[in-house]
């Protein structure tokens, strides 16, 4: 069923890209969201909130369908479709917008962030963001919104208890030069490649470990592969829906305030089931995958990497702005709760 369903969707997003709009179908116009994740994810959880909201307001004139698990495509050229507005938004992340507008290298930036607290403060500050989620504009497409995607840890076959520990590695990243930059300064041998072929390549022994949030250990089943993870919380990069500009463009003032206020509330909805899935997601991967989780000395690990701060600010120049935006936030927050409460 769900293969045919796939192929009717692609084969309708075709037609779209040739035509260069949306779908209409018994009067109303089809908006297509695209994202990698399965059904039960925060992320699909808080899409099918932007859904019901859109359609309970403007259900006479949009129908929202939601194409999950990578149906329409990887995010790459899922964000290609959003382009030319075969489809109309996608969830992408960071590492994936990369290309398109050099701002969004800072979310690969090791330790960026001193807590998950100073990380959600700077993500919740909407009037700032929006000059960054205008960066892709010349695109074609722009940002509405984020979602919380956790904090990335690496994970392995064998225990990763200090850097030296990741010497002589093989560690999956995504296709960042930062993150590769990263594993490499570890003193592992970074590995880019697509997160759908990470299984098999820990597998197969072609890696030896990966980098991600805890989700991965159970949505994607990399606990049945990798037993050790550790919490060495390296990177907090944000997942993005992405929204076809001219589509944006082309809603009434009113209509525009409508998918706004969908989006904000889908974030509203991932965060809450983030925060359940986590928790959920590390007892089955300790008690029915026998992982083990590693607390470590997240200072020693951080040592290593914090000079490709200033490699990065002298590479990318469209960083800087928002890294001493993020600087001075770290700086607000050691009054109060800092390092000591990223958990």
């Amino acid at each position: 069923m769900l293969k045919r369903l796939a192929v009717a969707a692609l084969a309708a997003v075709t037609a779209a890209g040739l035509s260069g709009c949306g779908a209409v179908t018994s009067g109303k116009r089809i908006i297509r969201i695209s994202h990698a994740q399965s059904e039960t994810h925060p992320e699909h959880l808080g899409l099918l909130a932007f859904k019901d909201y859109v359609e309970e307001r403007l259900g006479d004139k949009y129908e929202v369908q939601i194409f999950p698990n990578e149906i329409l495509g990887s995010a790459q050229k899922a964000i290609e479709l959003t382009q030319t507005g075969a489809i109309d938004f996608v969830v992408a992340g960071t590492a994936n917008l990369e290309n398109f507008a050099g701002v969004y290298e800072i979310f690969s930036m090791p330790y960026l962030f001193d807590s998950e607290d100073v990380y959600k403060s700077v993500m919740e500050d909407t009037d700032y963001m929006e000059k960054i989620y205008e960066s892709t504009d010349e695109a074609g497409f722009r940002v509405v919104t984020w979602y919380n995607a956790g904090t990335r840890n690496f994970y392995a076959k064998t225990p990763i208890r200090t850097p030296e520990d990741l010497k002589g590695k093989k560690i999956r990243v995504q296709q960042s030069p930062a993150s590769v930059a990263m594993v490499n300064a570890f003193g592992a041998a970074a590995a880019p490649m697509g997160f759908g072929e990470v299984y098999t390549a820990i597998q197969q022994g072609v890696i030896d470990g990966a980098e991600n949030n805890e989700l991965a250990l159970t949505n994607n089943k990399h606990g049945e592969v990798a037993k050790y993870y550790c919490y060495n919380k390296h990177q907090m990069v944000p997942d993005m829906l992405v929204a076809n500009l001219k589509f944006l463009n082309g809603l009434s003032p009113e209509e525009y305030q409508i998918f706004k206020d969908a989006a904000a509330l889908s974030t509203q909805v991932e965060m809450e089931e983030w925060d359940k899935s986590i928790e959920e997601a590390k007892q089955i991967a300790a008690d029915n995958m026998g992982v083990e989780f590693i607390d470590v000395d997240v200072d020693a690990f951080k040592e290593k990497v914090l000079p490709l701060h200033q490699q990065m600010l002298d590479s990318n120049p469209k960083i800087r702005d928002l890294y001493e935006h993020i600087r001075k936030a770290n700086e607000n927050a050691k009054g109060g709760q800092t390092n000591a409460d990223a958990s």
